[in-house]
């Protein structure tokens, strides 16, 4: 089992397609269709508790998808999770991203981390302020999607003028893609497009970053930064288990419904490697962190950067 950041296996083949996931996905896309069909004829703010959790489930699903499941076929995956719903997040750059982030021995650095939300200590005055705002949860989720989004379109628009590999192209299969959800959103549905972003992409980012807000946390010990939330019944079913985010690290091969069974079983294991970084649930999160800074927002530990980050 590796229980340190960076020294995890390859993902493994999966030998079976797994149902439960798939059933997962179809209500995903059945639900988008249906809700972005009925949209204009509901009250907004129903359209955005429905829209919110659907986009934040569809992540999730990508997340799946990423790391092998539900199917066998790789190819088949990567189309399963293909869509972007969300409209701002590359299907390819998400997985590039995400696997250079299971990979990396330097968690939540940044630098070394591309998903890390920490700043280096010669960050700007903008990018200080903007991490101050969302350093709490009610910041992160009320702040969190512009900001994220803007630091992210920043970020590959400038590793696409840096012709970072294969950055271009799937900028271009994502622009096809979206233009095609823009077209049944305004085409088919009479929904505008300021209207899915907010009662749409504007929630579902909120609920991810809740998800993120606590899953890591700067020490100098690497297998310390990996959080655990442990109590999470619906907002389990909505991140699908990767609450159980040490878990997930120590099993990345393993699939939303094996972690709950691989955490009870290494639980000790975990939460040793860990430093006990654990939560009893998000009401705990709320509690200590809706008005309080999480962490500092400069990364207190830093390794030189590599020369090539994206």
């Amino acid at each position: 089992m590796a229980l340190t950041p960076g020294a995890a296996a390859p993902p493994r083949r999966r030998r079976s397609i797994d149902g439960a996931t798939l059933l997962v996905a179809g209500l995903i896309y059945a639900g988008w269709a249906a809700l972005t069909l009925a949209a204009p004829h509901m009250p907004p703010l129903l359209v955005a508790a429905l829209g919110g959790w659907l986009l934040a489930w569809h992540g999730s699903l990508q997340h799946e998808t990423i790391h092998g499941h539900p199917t066998p076929w790789n190819w088949a995956n990567r189309l399963l999770g293909a869509a972007p719903l969300s409209l701002w997040l590359p299907y390819e750059r998400y997985r590039t991203l995400h696997q250079a982030h299971h990979a990396t021995e330097h968690l939540t650095e940044p630098g070394h981390d591309p998903e890390a939300r920490y700043l280096a200590p010669g960050a700007g005055r903008f990018s200080r302020l903007t991490a101050r705002l969302t350093s709490t949860l009610i910041g992160r989720l009320v702040l969190g999607p512009p900001v994220e989004i803007a630091s992210f379109l920043a970020s590959e628009a400038k590793a696409a003028l840096a012709g970072g590999p294969g950055v271009r192209e799937a900028w271009g299969r994502h622009l096809l893609w979206a233009a095609g959800i823009v077209a049944w959103l305004v085409g088919v549905c009479g929904l505008s497009l300021p209207d899915y972003l907010l009662l749409f992409v504007y929630p579902g980012a909120a609920l991810s970053l809740l998800r993120s807000f606590a899953e890591h946390r700067a020490d100098r010990e690497p297998a310390r930064r990996i959080a655990v939330v442990e109590r999470a019944p619906i907002l389990g079913l909505l991140f699908l288990n990767n609450n159980l985010h040490a878990a997930h690290h120590a099993f990345p091969a393993a699939s939303w419904r094996e972690l709950p069974r691989l955490y009870a079983e290494h639980r000790t294991e975990l939460l040793k490697a860990n430093g006990g970084l654990v939560y009893r649930g998000y009401g705990e999160v709320f509690r200590r962190f809706a008005l309080a800074p999480h962490d500092a927002v400069v990364h207190p530990d830093l390794a030189p950067a590599p020369e090539v980050v994206r």
